[in-house]
């Protein structure tokens, strides 16, 4: 039951109804908006909110569900009904298109079946179910009409043979026309660019009224100036005569054909008249999820007992109305779900019992206040809205973990009912709705009210509201109630069955904040307003002084009350974001590092077999060149072509090794062939072999500029001063080499360990400038090693003296194709990033 009359007037879902309306292809849809009506049953409402569910991921997801050609062909097959009455061409034209709008409909939901284990739409595919087809009634129509709509040629042989004859005689008028209009511009009787013409569906031709005797026919008409007659020639005035008898003969053959079909479809009436029902359910369905996407709505939890725990609900139409001015909306958490008594089950203070809902639940009374302008009038249409629009199977906007119910009646009382006709003043009208609702209030009920108690003299009107409010407590039914009045405060507080709420205020800004908090009462910062807009202070301090310092304080201890609160589930909703953030982050690194795990188990692996491919190669070219040697007995050419082949394969080797995973085994295979450098004098030249001073490294040097050297070890190029160097000999290369060589297998691992622990990124903060420099050195060495393409050097800014001697250092190395500051958002002047060749 739905109290009163005009409660969709009241709670503004006659918009809504016309958003839906305004939303269907056909009057199908508008009729099945204006008979959408508000239900208590609820498989009715699942049904219809999982059909409209469904519809909205179709339009989400599928790019072609049929939506064209949804006509509304009822009156016409009504119409047909008594004998005698015919379809004409575009009756039946929409007739064929809307039939195969369902038949491509019926075809979408049956392939989507037949693709997928489970059903993706079941609710809307269990409508589809027993809808007919008629293939051949389509058929039929194809026979007569073409693409366009109109009655072919070929209907009939009769209509043919008509439109043969019709076509000859227009051609042969036509002929003779032209024939007659040049003769007669021949004579100067018709201009030479005048064309015969249709008067009265007959051909004529355009002549000047001075000569209209020199041609012989019958004029049918003139312009509106007098300058020109129009005259039928009589050499073609029974040729169109014959067009004029072909033309009717034409039409009733037309009308033959169409009568003729008309018989037969007519039987058919009532299944396809089912099969519309169906199409106008579909286009229902689809304005009513174009309308929910709009409004963001979704398909809540909805369960079969009397509850609200609605999260972050949202008026629709305040929402459209602010998103047009792009303004947000602050959302409302409601929570009516039914507690457990604390005292003894149901009882009440009469010591009645509480009667329960079906569902074995006592019902939940909210008690709203706070100050005007606040946001209570907003929560009730919110609620009775949303909840409205949910039974009559619309999605509403709510977040996602909301939970929803289904009420059997729905009573309102809100706004100004004075009327002078029925001799009732606006508190009048408030208590006639209050008796409707003692009346017929049951724990099945949810009843809104806006200011309880309001419009008489405030002591026996809060009286009569407390009482009110008894027996709907006793009633066990579920309500919204908002007031200002300190007694119904006080019964939530007392009373089990009722609670209190109060809509939030910034006492600082002075301002609402329209949020709905559960638990406390609120205030009405009558004195903060009244300070606000300019009320004489004297005025205040008397007002405050007639209610009293105990009132005052009262009121104050509610603000802060509040205030506290929302500091609170300020703080509390804050650490839940983080706890959620840490989770994710928790999970996303743990799974990270399982990928990792993993990438790193296959590169070992990979780079195993690559080394040990490496050496196998390496070990086979060396036994055959020293087996080519022994043949060759060692002489001196040979010698130096075998050596210079091994060189070769040497260095393709290295070369492999580079662009691959392992290092390259040039330390082995020289050892292994016992090759040697030339010995040289102290003097340093390109191609010698030289080290560090106090380091055991051996590189080879490769360009000499100034004082500075282009140093070799291995594939690893570095800039070293020329007095910081000292040349190595033969012997002391074979020495070395003795004590560092190790196999090629160790190199390969060690070089895949390294790629797998390099870290893009070295942090040179809180070291000393020399300190700093030999990392740079070392990472610089190990990231050209790894094959790296663009590494991190977080120096930060300070002084700026690290970013300079790092950035000195980088302008000498080869290696680096270019270094510049990290993106400002990332670091900016305070990390360089470089990129290698």
């Amino acid at each position: 039951m739905i109290y009163p009359n005009n409660f969709e007037q009241k709670i503004g879902f006659d918009k809504i109804r016309q958003l839906i309306s305004n939303r269907c292809l056909s009057p199908l849809g508008e009729e099945k908006a204006v008979e959408m009506a508000f239900s208590s049953q609820y498989d009715r409402i699942k049904t219809q909110l999982y059909q409209t569910h469904e519809f909205t991921r179709i339009i989400q997801g599928e790019d072609n569900f049929p939506a064209d050609y949804f006509f509304d062909v009822r009156d016409s097959l009504k119409k047909i009904r008594v004998e005698g009455t015919y379809l004409i061409e575009k009756e039946v034209f929409d007739i064929r298109r809307s039939l195969e709008t369902i038949n491509e409909i019926l075809r979408f939901f049956k392939s989507r079946h037949s693709t997928h284990d489970a059903e993706p739409y079941p609710y809307l595919q269990q409508l589809a179910a027993e809808v007919a087809t008629f293939p051949q009634l389509t058929k039929q129509i194809d026979a007569i009409l073409d693409k366009f709509g109109h009655i072919k040629d070929t209907a009939s042989p009769e209509l043919g043979n008509i439109r043969r004859q019709l076509t000859q005689t227009v051609n042969s008028i036509s002929k003779t026309l032209n024939g007659i209009l040049r003769s007669a511009q021949s004579e100067g009787l018709v201009e030479k660019d005048v064309t015969p013409t249709m008067r009265d569906g007959r051909l004529v031709i355009p002549i000047s009224p001075a000569f209209k005797r020199k041609l012989k026919g019958i004029v049918h008409d003139e312009s509106s100036t007098g300058k020109t007659v129009f005259i039928e020639p009589a050499e073609v005035v029974e040729a169109n005569n014959k067009i004029r008898e072909l033309e009717n003969e034409e039409k009733r053959e037309i009308i033959r054909i169409l009568t003729v079909f008309t018989n037969q479809i007519r039987p058919e009436i009532p299944e396809i008249l089912h099969s519309y029902q169906f199409l106008a359910n579909i286009d229902f369905i689809r304005a009513k999820a174009l309308f929910a996407m709009e409004i963001e709505a979704i398909l809540p939890v909805i369960e079969n007992k009397q509850q609200i725990d609605w999260i972050r609900a949202i008026h629709p139409l305040l929402y459209l109305s602010h998103k047009k001015q792009h303004k947000p909306v602050i959302p409302l958490d409601l929570d009516l779900t039914p507690q457990a008594p604390k005292g003894d089950v149901g009882a009440t203070t009469n010591n009645t019992l509480r009667p329960k809902s079906p569902s074995g639940d006592f019902g939940v009374i909210l008690i709203v206040s706070g100050p005007n302008a606040g946001g209570k009038s907003v929560l009730l249409k919110t609620a009775g809205l949303l909840q409205y629009m949910l039974q009559c199977g619309l999605l509403i906007p709510l977040g996602e973990r909301s939970t929803t119910g289904v009420f059997k009646d729905i009573f309102l009382d809100i706004g100004d009912e004075q009327s002078i006709e029925n001799d009732l003043s606006t508190y009048s009208s408030h208590l006639t709705n209050m008796k409707f609702m003692v009346k017929n209030a049951n724990p099945q009920s949810l009843i809104l009210i806006d200011e309880f108690g309001g419009g008489s003299e405030p002591q026996i009107g809060g009286a009569i509201a407390e009482a009110l409010l008894h027996r709907f407590n006793d009633k066990g039914c579920f309500g919204i109630i908002t007031t200002h009045y300190q007694n119904l405060k006080t019964f939530a507080d007392d009373h089990e069955g009722v609670i209190n709420g109060a809509m939030l205020y910034d006492r600082h800004e002075m301002q609402p904040l329209f949020k709905l908090s559960i638990g406390n009462p609120g205030s009405s910062f009558a004195i903060e307003i009244a300070r606000k807009i300019g009320l004489p202070e004297d005025v205040i301090a008397e007002a405050s002084e007639k209610v009293g310092r105990d009132y005052i304080n009262m009121d104050k201890y509610l603000q802060d009350i509040v205030r506290d609160k929302r500091y609170w589930e300020s703080k509390r909703q804050n650490i839940r974001q983080q706890e959620k953030r840490l989770e994710e982050l928790t999970a996303r690194y743990e799974g990270k590092l399982e990928k990792t795990e993993s990438q790193r188990k296959e590169i070992m692996a990979q780079a195993k077999a690559e080394a040990e491919r490496l050496l196998a190669d390496a070990n086979a070219k060396i036994e055959k060149t020293i087996r080519e040697i022994k043949e060759a007995q060692a002489e001196k050419e040979q010698t130096k072509e075998v050596r210079k082949d091994l060189d070769d394969f040497k260095q393709t080797l290295i070369n492999r090794v580079m662009t691959g995973s392992t290092r390259h085994p040039k330390k082995s295979v020289n050892k292994h062939l016992g090759i040697a450098g030339q010995a040289r004098n102290d003097e340093i030249a390109i191609g010698d072999s030289v080290r560090i001073k106090n380091q055991q490294a051996i590189g080879t040097v490769l360009e000499i500029k100034d004082k500075n050297t282009t140093i070799a070890f291995g594939t690893l190029k570095t800039s070293i001063k020329l007095d910081q160097l000292e040349k190595v000999s033969h012997n002391q290369i074979r020495k070395t080499e003795n004590h560092t060589t190790t196999p090629i297998s160790n190199i390969a691992d060690t070089m895949n360990e390294k790629k797998l622990h390099f870290k893009p990124e070295i942090d040179l903060r809180g070291m000393r400038g020399d300190e700093a420099l030999q990392a740079v050195i070392y990472y610089i060495d190990d990231a050209i090693q790894c094959n790296v393409g663009r590494i991190r050097i977080l120096h930060g800014t300070g002084t700026g003296a690290l970013r300079q001697i790092v950035r000195e250092y980088l302008k000498t190395v080869s290696g680096v194709k270019q270094f510049k500051d990290e993106h400002v958002q990332l670091g900016g002047a305070g990390i360089t990033v470089v990129e290698l060749e």
